[in-house]
């Protein structure tokens, strides 16, 4: 199935029902039209991070299923999978092959080695500046020692988690392992590949080493010329200034449009809703729009759309707003490795406010772009605290694990009832076309008026909102759609 500008749900494999079997039930049973995609969060066996640190992309995770409950979700929706350009697990073939056998392996230029990347630059590298000048996520260098069974031993660039081993990118093993998984990874269903993490994946020496130029367009350009002719569909996932993203995207990529979750949040909180407008009239058509993920709500990624004093603003409200929302729940306390993220479901964000809930999502579904809708905020979860306190991982907060009861339970209640409205709607009527146009006003400082239009000029959907006291009239074609007045 090729992509389709309809809503895709963001869900894992085990968070609406308990396996992949029951949310494609789950799906048919409870959402209808208002679903036309899914991405399944990485559902292959792995050994941290929430299924981001991969062991072996050939088989599903046997608690998740089979291929067959992969392929047969496909049949009804179109489909992204992760691909984790950047990393893979220290249980990979890869690494056990390459720990066992040290330069014996044939995977022995599979990993980026710390010492060996830094011969090149000369001696005695790196050195302080060195290491301080890269990108990192963590407050040392980037690096993980391996013992080879040789009794030898040697550092390994590790960027993220322990479990997480960087790949060397440009290396020939690599680059037919990239192409063999990616070819793989269509043949199972997938019809849109997120490559998570890609911005890191260049190292070069006297470089930040993060979307490193004009290196990562050569990875990216290899990627798009093995999923071309399968017609499958990149997704670089960046969270970054948003300059980025718009390089991207004028490469002719898809992106995502992390930007507007911190934005939406300002425009409700202040009620003020310029800076939103201006976002708007800017974005472009070929992204994934997003208000929640499986992360925290992104705070760089409204830079220069928000001023500085706009975001510590919204920040600070949403830990005065929000309902359970703590910074501690963001912090080193709660196994945080990236500060510059909240941890909170969305609807929790607006205090679990029916009214700014649901003019959040009218935002969303009028930006220009195809909606992606996080699980819990298709059902307008509120924080989890118990499972946050738990396990002690902050971004759990928001990762709630549904019955098939609480499922049936949630559609019921109003707001998820009118989003559910909005988005079949959506996804069926034309002025939301790729290829349509966009005009955005904002007739008093808390109102905006926001009209899509089709290619053809056919069809006109046209919201009139104030984000003051969260109104809104949705219209199509002249007839009033939806309304909160």
């Amino acid at each position: 199935m090729t992509i389709q500008n309809k809503a895709m749900l963001i869900t894992y494999a085990d968070s609406l029902g308990k396996n992949i079997k029951e949310v494609h039930q789950i799906l048919k049973e409870n959402f209808g039209g208002a679903i036309g995609g899914v991405h399944l969060l990485p559902f292959f066996p792995s050994t941290g991070d929430r299924g981001f640190a991969p062991s072996d992309y050939t088989r599903v995770d046997a608690t998740f299923g089979d291929w067959a409950d992969v392929e047969a979700l496909g049949e009804d929706y179109y489909l992204m999978f992760d691909f984790m350009i950047n990393h893979i697990s220290r249980e990979s073939v890869m690494y056990r092959d390459f720990k066992q056998n040290h330069d014996a392996s044939p995977y022995r230029d599979f990993f980026i080695r710390w010492e060996k990347f830094w011969d090149k630059a000369g001696p005695n590298r790196p050195t302080q500046a060195d290491v301080d000048l890269i990108y990192k996520r963590k407050d040392k260098a980037p690096i993980q020692p391996i013992t080879f069974a040789d009794g030898t031993t040697e550092h390994l660039w590790n960027t993220f988690g322990d479990e997480q081993i960087d790949i060397d990118v440009n290396s020939t093993v690599a680059k037919a392992f990239i192409k063999q998984t990616l070819e793989d990874m269509i043949a199972h269903g997938a019809d849109l590949i997120r490559l998570d993490a890609f911005a890191y994946a260049i190292k070069k020496i006297d470089t930040n080493d993060f979307f490193i130029e004009p290196e990562i367009w050569d990875l990216l350009h290899e990627v798009r010329d093995i999923l071309a002719p399968l017609n499958a569909e990149i997704l670089p996932e960046i969270h970054e200034h948003y300059t980025i993203p718009e390089k991207i995207n004028a490469h002719g990529y898809f992106t995502y449009d992390f930007a507007l979750p911190m934005t939406t949040l300002y425009t409700l909180y202040s009620g003020k809703t310029k800076r939103l407008a201006d976002w708007l009239k800017q974005s472009p058509m070929r992204q994934f729009t997003t208000l929640d993920t499986h992360d925290g709500i992104g705070v760089v990624d409204a830079r220069d759309i928000l001023t500085a004093d706009e975001i510590a603003y919204a920040s600070e409200e949403l830990y005065k707003v929000g309902a359970n929302v703590k910074k501690t729940y963001s912090s080193a306390a709660y196994n945080n490795l990236d500060i510059y993220q909240i941890n909170s479901t969305y609807y929790s964000a607006l205090g679990n406010d029916d009214a700014a809930y649901l003019l959040s999502r009218v935002f969303q579904v009028f930006a220009p772009g195809i909606p992606q809708i996080y699980y819990v905020g298709l059902l307008a979860g509120e924080n989890d605290i118990a499972l946050l306190e738990s396990s002690k991982e902050g971004r759990n907060i928001n990762r709630h694990y549904y019955t098939a009861q609480e499922v049936h339970e949630a559609v019921a209640r109003p707001v998820v009832a009118d989003l559910l409205q909005l988005l079949t709607w959506r996804n069926q009527f034309a002025a939301f076309d790729l290829d349509g146009t966009i005009t955005v006003t904002t007739p008093s400082d808390n109102e905006l008026k926001v009209v899509r239009t089709d290619r053809s000029g056919e069809h006109v959907a046209t919201l009139v909102a104030n984000a003051q006291d969260k109104t809104f009239t949705i219209t199509a074609d002249g007839e009033t759609v939806l309304k909160n007045r």
